[in-house]
């Protein structure tokens, strides 16, 4: 059962509807009155056409032929992958401390107005909204403890957990794979990973969802309200995690990173953005990639029929799945100084939207890009994990939680397919759906 949300002060209201203007409520007013004076503008289509959404590549093919840099609407956006990887690689461009193309002085006001009360996954100091130098030393300590669990030791767990969340499938012919599996999977590991009691688990699957959202530009103000209030209450569990597992440590992460010394020890502020962190880099980019997959294994037989003969190449249909269909569509960053990217000049300041699902459908790298080829000999070269310094830390438990439940899934589920089209989530810069009804006529078959 979920927890009563947490109360809000009035400062907390106010520092919400503050917030709220500078970060999305003037981003809104501008993409709205953009729109309406140019409708046939791409960019713009992309952000607030739901027809668009729904299905972006087209218009990712429309930017990328206007140029691999292309300048509208107030930001730029790189458009293919040399220039994404160039944006994503570059000393010179910045995090903008979560705030997107945000001009400098709204950056400012916006971190003065900010509740640290109710942080989002891109508030400082969470890794994602983190510049070096204080980047590498946050991010040395959680990827040393990542590798000291070590993502290949895990998978006897990860099998486990999947085989307990089969288990509880409904026996029936058609169920909503959201709700039953891709959902549960990456949620029970995340929940080993950071010591989250079994009976939190629905109220952390809640509380990142609603979270989530806060990644996305120009938030309605009802949207951006609860998401605020869904981190409100996760950061405030979290603080009292923490103080429990700095009693009682366990064998978890986040026990192991509340119990280091000296140099290396972490206030609970970084512990809990830590938590934060592992939860929307393990859980929803995840939670999205496995319904993603299942889409269009469903729509590709024939791709289905490969996997059923060759399984070893079920990781391989992983890093075709992110190329083809990114989970994570695109970021946001900030040029600290003049540079030039793609043979263009760029100025200290500007913002530079990324476009990762974009630059995952380049024809310069991937041969027949719009072709969903779980045999691809060159899928691995996606930008939908991100690059350079800000590569999503979770990447390898993300690769190893989807390979095995997609193959444990249909081993169990050979004729799986999508029985109707799911309601996708309503996020731009994350992909994926709130509810995927999936059929299935065979008899279930035992689990390797």
């Amino acid at each position: 059962m979920t927890p009563a949300p947490t109360s809000v002060p009035a400062l907390g209201r106010a520092r919400t509807a503050g917030s709220w203007l500078i970060d999305h409520g003037l981003t809104r007013l501008a993409l709205r009155v953009g729109h309406r004076r140019s409708p046939s503008d791409p960019f713009l289509r992309l952000q607030l056409d739901p027809q668009v959404r729904a299905d972006p590549y087209a218009t990712y093919d429309q930017l990328r032929e206007m140029g691999a840099l292309v300048h509208a609407s107030g930001m730029s956006a790189a458009t293919t992958h040399a220039a994404a990887t160039q944006v994503l690689r570059s000393p010179s461009f910045g995090t903008a401390q979560g705030r997107g193309g945000l001009p400098e002085p709204l950056v400012r006001l916006s971190l003065a107005v900010f509740d640290p009360a109710a942080p989002g996954p891109a508030d400082p100091p969470a890794l994602l909204a983190l510049d070096p130098p204080r980047h590498t030393r946050f991010r040395r300590l959680i990827t040393r403890e990542f590798a000291a669990r070590s993502v290949s030791r895990m998978e006897d767990r990860v099998r486990e957990i999947v085989d307990e969340v089969l288990a509880d499938v409904p026996d029936e012919p058609r169920f909503d794979l959201v709700e039953h599996f891709s959902s549960q999977v990456p949620l029970r590991v995340i929940a080993d990973l950071l010591g989250v009691p079994p009976e939190m688990r629905p109220s952390l699957l809640e509380w990142g969802n609603q979270g989530a959202k806060l990644l996305d530009a120009g938030l309605p103000y009802r949207d951006y309200r609860d998401a605020r209030g869904a981190t409100r209450a996760l950061r405030t569990w979290f603080d009292a995690h923490i103080a429990r597992l700095r009693r009682t440590p366990g064998e978890d992460l986040l026990s192991r990173l509340a119990t280091l010394t000296g140099e290396d020890a972490l206030t609970d502020t970084e512990i809990a953005f830590t938590g934060l962190l592992v939860l929307g880099a393990g859980f929803e980019t995840t939670v999205n990639l496995i319904s993603n997959a299942v889409v269009q294994l469903s729509d590709h037989p024939d791709q289905r029929d490969v996997l059923r003969e060759r399984p070893e190449l079920w990781t391989n249909a992983t890093e075709e799945t992110l190329r083809y269909d990114s989970p994570v569509q695109l970021t946001f960053r900030r040029a600290l100084e003049d540079v030039e990217i793609a043979g263009q000049p760029v100025s200290a300041g500007t913002g530079v939207l990324v476009m990762l699902a974009g630059a995952n459908r380049d024809p310069d790298v991937f041969t027949d890009p719009h072709r969903y080829d779980v045999t691809r000999a060159n899928a691995s070269e996606h930008l939908a994990l991100s690059s350079g310094v800000h590569y999503c830390v979770g990447a390898g438990l993300a690769r190893l939680e989807t390979a095995i439940a997609l193959e444990m899934l249909y081993d169990r589920y050979p004729d799986l397919r999508v029985a109707s089209p799911g309601v996708r989530r309503p996020t731009r810069v994350l992909r994926g759906y709130e509810s995927l009804p999936v059929t299935t006529a065979a008899a279930r078959q035992v689990v390797r």
